[in-house]
């Protein structure tokens, strides 16, 4: 699984997911908090908050087949 972080119609960056992590409080929140700190700069100057999404690259490749 993926965290994906975009500012509008970009991604900004995607990083990996520990599935065993997830349900652990926290675990995304701070992920997220991170992404903000590292593109600090970049988010200042957008008029818009940058969305996150969850995905799993499997499930979506299966749904191709």
């Amino acid at each position: 699984m993926i965290l994906m972080m975009f500012l509008g119609n970009d991604l900004i960056e995607a990083v990996p997911l520990d599935k065993a992590n997830i349900p652990l409080p926290g675990y995304l929140g701070n992920l997220k908090r991170a992404l903000k700190e590292k593109y600090r700069d970049t988010l200042l100057q957008a008029p818009q908050p940058p969305d996150f999404f969850i995905m799993n690259p499997m499930e979506s490749q299966q749904s191709l087949n």
